[in-house]
């Protein structure tokens, strides 16, 4: 069974945001995606400034197996990007909710929030 923090909010295509300050939201993918994607060995990142579009591409993951597109769970800028990842991607694969972050989005919409699944939901549709 995968790990779903219950401090998390999750979207369809296994993101995952965890509020950092105020009108600030660090984006992930979820234990569940890593898994699925088994050993990741590349990530493109968007960079900082970029504005970005819930729903709408904003990077991607390269595993061994397949490549998967990062979605932005809400619409705003970038403020920050985990540059850890660049060097050492399979941070994601060992924890993706902790240091595999993703990037850092100040948002523009904050009522987005409430459209993203509860952890309880996330966890009914991954099963």
């Amino acid at each position: 069974m995968s790990n779903i923090p219950s401090h998390l909010r999750f979207t369809k295509e296994h993101e995952w945001v965890e509020q950092t300050t105020e009108g600030k939201f660090r984006v992930g993918i979820s234990d569940f995606a890593q898994a699925a994607l088994g050993d990741i060995v590349y990530i493109q990142l968007p960079k900082v400034g970029d504005q970005v579009a819930q729903g709408k591409v904003c990077g991607e993951v390269e595993s061994t197996k397949s490549v998967s597109e990062i979605y932005a769970p809400l619409t705003g800028k970038i403020v920050l990007v985990n540059t850890e990842l660049d060097a050492t991607p399979e941070i994601l694969n060992l924890d993706p909710y902790g240091a595999g972050w993703i990037i850092e989005v100040e948002v523009s919409e904050p009522s987005q929030l409430d459209s993203l699944l509860s952890p309880t939901d996330y966890r009914a549709l991954i099963s």
